[in-house]
């Protein structure tokens, strides 16, 4: 693959890609720790920095747009301060914020951490998780059919956090238009909508999803496993399966001619600070290495990599594209 890096990471330029589901916005908190509270047994942080971040599926939109894509955000917001943050960050990112509907009846979704001597020591979570109103629903779809009929998409990503954004009917009505003009569907999925996606191109869970998804009960994939994961790819009409395993790499499940391959892929040793935020940038690598056309091994090498590399920093951001091809190269 090495000759054909630079073709590959050039040919990511200027895709559009539909990036449904929950987004969020990230606050931090930063600071120093030198002392513990009189009050509790709990470290006092000296308060240095804030700063906000987008985050869900608004940070998968940040790696595909670093990456040299054309990320189109679909999902609905509140109405409030918070909400008009997160459109501005959008907007300071020169992303489109066409497919982002405010709503009274729901909230942004926040997540506050709060870091002291560049660690975690806090995170607390302000959101709504029940599904979308009815015409809230029904205006989110229609907006993405009217974006999928007008030739505008090369891709579409499902970036599910169970925070009622993504609904089966959603999935449905997307995923057939998807497949009548012929866009490939990229889903990380979660535990709510798991079992109802079918004929996607990649579904990306990590262990711990697919054990509950699928009821399984190994603590890391086995034989018995692994047949229920086929038999699922084959009811489902998947193309790949991509299962993150943490530390120990990623499974890749293809199919191949009448048979479904699998293939694991170690994790490359990285000094890691975080791992927040490396399955967005996972999936966005996916969704655009699927688009141009690469192996299912390559694909999965590359975001494999990536994710290792969002890992050596704290808090959640997207790849690097010049420091990902140079870190790829040595590889390939």
């Amino acid at each position: 693959m090495k000759k054909s890096l630079s073709k590959i990471f050039e040919a990511f330029n200027g895709k559009n890609i539909l990036v449904i589901g929950d987004v969020m916005l990230d606050e931090y908190i930063e600071g120093k720790v030198n002392r513990l509270s009189p009050e509790a047994p709990v470290p006092i942080v000296d308060i240095t920095s804030r700063y906000t971040r987008l985050g869900g599926a608004a940070n998968v939109a940040l790696n595909i747009k670093a990456l040299g894509g054309n990320p189109i955000l679909c999902s609905v917001i509140g109405a409030g301060d918070k909400s008009k943050c997160f459109l501005q960050l959008l907007e300071n990112q020169q992303m489109p914020t066409q497919g982002v509907i405010k709503s009274t009846n729901r909230c942004m979704t926040v997540k506050y951490r709060v870091l002291g001597n560049n660690t975690q020591l806090l995170r607390m979570d302000e959101e709504i998780k029940h599904s979308l109103a009815d015409e809230d629903d029904a205006l989110l779809i229609q907006q993405i059919t009217a974006m999928i009929n007008n030739g505008m998409v090369d891709g579409i990503v499902f970036e599910d956090y169970d925070k009622g954004i993504i609904s089966p009917l959603l999935i449905d009505r997307v995923v057939k238009l998807a497949v009548e003009h012929h866009i490939p569907v990229s889903v990380d999925p979660k535990k709510k909508n798991f079992l109802s996606y079918h004929h996607v191109d990649v579904f990306k869970p990590n262990w711990k999803e697919m054990k509950e998804g699928l009821n399984l009960t190994a603590d890391k994939p086995d034989e018995e496993s692994l047949n229920k994961i086929k038999q699922m790819m084959r009811e489902h009409h998947f193309s790949m399966v991509v299962l993150t395993l943490s530390e120990d790499g990623v499974l890749l499940l293809y199919r191949r001619n009448d048979t479904i391959e699998d293939i694991h892929i170690p994790t490359r040793a990285r000094q890691v600070a975080d791992v927040s935020g490396a399955g967005d940038t996972m999936i966005a690598v996916a969704a655009l290495a699927l688009i141009v056309g690469v192996t299912p091994k390559e694909m999965v090498q590359l975001a494999n990599l990536a994710g290792g590399m969002v890992c050596e920093h704290v808090g959640v951001v997207p790849i690097n594209k010049q420091l990902f091809f140079e870190e790829a190269v040595k590889y390939w």
